[in-house]
């Protein structure tokens, strides 16, 4: 069916993050062949609330486009999210995402954190942890979350730690960088800066982290210089055993498990692709430091 954009509820927009480069990629798609996947929705009353699809609508949005292709689906509204997001479990949400998601579904429907944890077939503790992950982080870092500015990942990773230290110096952290877009890398240097240093560096980190991150990359930089061809040889040896060992441990918790023939074949073949150059790598350490014997 076919409905108005001035028809649809979006009370479920803040649950997702934004990326700008996927919506482009849609964008440039719709502006082509027009929109090839309907929304879901369900209704509430007058109203379309919808299920999936925002992404699509802030395009059309952006489009100038009056109306969006819809399917409403014959649900009551909390069984309707909770079908979309075991649907499309395999896009993995973040922690964040979850968080945002469960603390809603407790708020608005009344739902235990053991009900949740049946219907996603988790544990209470589980629930309980995404939930307080969201509640620690302040809201303007949400925001910022949300946008997109700052990745899902490296708030968890760096920003949750250091909500947890000190709130209002993680905000001001936040506000000062996500302007830059920063990576997660970047955003570990911040953190790393933050937590080593004294009341100075930290203060000099919250307010003007670029000036920071320039600082670490001029010193790597200087000392890249110093390094010997020893040094940076056990760098590679190093980063070469712990992918090995991150490999083998993908294996070890079931990777394959579930997998396609092709899929199977694909991994032998990669498989005996790294042990072919590893091994390579071996003989030529061994000549190597035979000769130097």
């Amino acid at each position: 069916m076919e409905l108005e954009l001035g028809q649809l509820e979006l009370r479920y927009e803040a649950l997702r993050t934004r990326s700008a480069r996927r919506e482009r990629r849609l964008l440039a798609s719709i502006a082509e062949v027009g929109q090839q996947t309907p929304i879901v929705v369900v209704r509430d009353a007058e109203q379309h609330v919808v299920v999936d699809g925002y992404k699509r609508v802030r395009v059309l949005g952006h489009l100038r486009h009056d109306t969006v292709r819809a399917t409403a689906w014959e649900l009551v509204e909390a069984d309707a999210l909770v079908l979309e997001r075991v649907l499309r479990a395999g896009d993995a949400d973040s922690a964040i995402e979850q968080g945002w998601f469960l603390r809603e579904m407790s708020e608005r429907f009344g739902l235990s954190r053991e009900e949740l944890s049946r219907r996603f077939d988790r544990t209470p503790s589980w629930v309980s942890r995404r939930i307080a992950l969201v509640g620690e982080l302040p809201a303007s870092v949400q925001g910022h979350v949300r946008s997109g500015a700052i990745g899902a990942h490296a708030a968890m990773k760096y920003l949750v730690p250091l909500a947890r230290a000190n709130a209002e110096d993680c905000a001001r952290l936040a506000d000062a960088i996500a302007p830059s877009r920063p990576s997660s890398r970047q955003m570990g240097e911040l953190y790393a800066t933050y937590a080593s240093g004294d009341a100075e560096a930290r203060e000099l980190c919250v307010r003007s982290p670029l000036l920071v991150l320039r600082a670490r990359a001029e010193t790597m930089r200087e000392g890249a210089g110093e390094r010997t061809p020893v040094e940076h040889l056990l760098d590679d040896l190093g980063v070469v055993s712990a992918v090995a060992s991150r490999a083998r441990g993908r294996l070890a918790r079931g990777a394959t498990d579930g997998a396609t023939e092709d899929e199977r074949a694909r991994v032998r073949c990669a498989c005996s692709e790294a042990y072919a150059g590893v091994s390579d790598l071996q003989r030529h350490c061994e000549r190597e430091l035979g000769n130097a014997r």
